[in-house]
């Protein structure tokens, strides 16, 4: 018994040995096959071309943020407890609509007084007219008393000078006239008088209109309203706080266009003008290139950073917000660069190639850097040279070695 499986047992061995020599076998015959032919495969109605070099826009890539065309910081003019604002972040507003009320007692005040002072020169005015009148109606009886006296005179003198009346009849007609002549002066100096009082309270009344006007304007400094169309973007103050001047209550972003303000490095700006145009990527927007234009260049450079500020006009676009950041290409001009098709690119993970075609006719991958793109051109940085020949349409080839029929 203990033979017989001992036997078994190497029989069992023997068949296990001969199965695992079949599989070895199986496996080096399926292993390297090679071609039947070594020839590589040939590819036809692929177009090609040679690389030249070419002239694009010199482009200068700059950053920056995006802000309103029209910014305005709302203060008050007069120093007084906040009785309301009437707007939020947010919140829509139109020119002309009053946003903020303060207290203003002493404005209130200032306007009574200064109508008191016009009521006071006009009832002024109203009493020297009527002295004016009266004036005028004495003066006028006055001129009448003297030129009576004085043709009285004028007969007496005839009369007495024939001794008809004696000379005390003369003297009295004669003072008569003198009299009556020195009340016409005096009535005419009155007038006078009175009318130097006429400009006197005129000129008050104009002083107490200028006052009043002024108060008014003080009075109207209580309630501010917003000056242009726009959206409150911040509210630096809430009602019960006390107001000052040149404090900040409200800040308003115009609804108008928006600008990109950027910082220009001082080796580019002198090419950069204003009108040029410029491509804009808000990155926030996740949309493509916004086409703008330089729109203002400020005159004077940043000491610190030594960079000018560049405003870049852009149009009205949904979506777009103050505070954004945004990427800018400025063209500086032209230059001379390789290009190839965009086509012509093959995508390997992070890795960017072209199939290049030498002298046989054979397609090999080249990896190269590649830049900005102008149009439907592609810059080539480095990897491939002028006169050497591409694959326009990369996605014809599957791989390397293929000869091009």
């Amino acid at each position: 018994m203990g033979g017989l499986r001992v036997e078994s047992r190497m029989k069992r061995g023997y068949f296990t040995g001969v199965m695992l020599l079949g599989v070895a076998l199986l496996a080096a015959c399926g292993g390297e096959r090679k071609p039947e032919s070594g020839k590589p495969s040939l590819v036809s109605g692929v177009a090609t071309e040679e690389v030249a070099g070419s002239s694009i826009d010199d482009l200068h890539e700059v950053v920056g943020t995006v802000r309103a065309k029209t910014t305005t910081a709302l203060s008050a003019r007069m120093v007084g407890t906040i009785l309301a604002i009437r707007v939020r972040e947010g919140d829509r507003v139109r020119a002309g609509q009053e946003l903020i009320e303060i207290e203003n007692r002493d404005a209130r005040a200032e306007v009574d007084r200064a109508q008191a002072g016009l009521r006071e020169a006009q009832t002024a005015v109203e009493e020297i007219e009527r002295n004016q009148r009266a004036a005028e109606a004495g003066r006028s009886a006055a001129i009448a008393r003297r030129q009576l006296a004085r043709a009285t005179l004028a007969r007496y003198r005839v009369l007495h000078e024939r001794k008809s009346i004696s000379d005390q009849e003369f003297d009295e007609v004669q003072a008569q006239a003198q009299v009556a002549g020195a009340e016409a002066e005096r009535a005419e100096r009155m007038l006078q008088v009175l009318d130097a009082q006429r400009k006197a309270v005129d000129a008050r009344i104009a002083q107490a209109d200028a006052d009043l006007a002024a108060a008014r304007i003080r009075a109207g400094y209580a309630r501010i309203a917003s000056p242009i169309d726009g959206v409150v973007v911040a509210r630096q103050a809430e009602p019960g706080g006390v107001a000052m001047p040149g404090v900040g209550l409200l800040t308003i972003e115009g609804a108008g266009a928006s600008r990109l303000e950027v910082a220009v490095e001082e080796s580019r700006i002198a090419g950069i003008a204003i009108g040029k145009p410029a491509s804009v990527v808000i990155d926030a927007l996740g949309a493509g290139e916004i086409d703008g234009r330089v729109a203002e260049i400020v005159p004077a450079a940043d000491p610190a950073s030594r960079t000018w500020m560049v405003k870049i006009e852009l149009p009205r676009t949904a979506g777009l917000l103050s505070g954004m950041f945004g990427r800018a290409r400025l063209v500086q001009g032209k230059r001379e660069a390789v290009t190839v098709a965009g086509s012509s690119l093959v995508r390997r993970g992070q890795l960017t190639g072209v199939w290049v075609v030498d002298a046989q006719s054979l397609v090999s991958l080249r990896l190269v850097t590649v830049g900005r793109q102008s149009g439907e051109r592609i810059e080539v940085l480095s990897g491939l040279g002028k006169g050497e020949r591409v694959v326009v349409d990369a996605a014809r080839i599957e791989r390397e070695g293929v000869r091009l029929q």
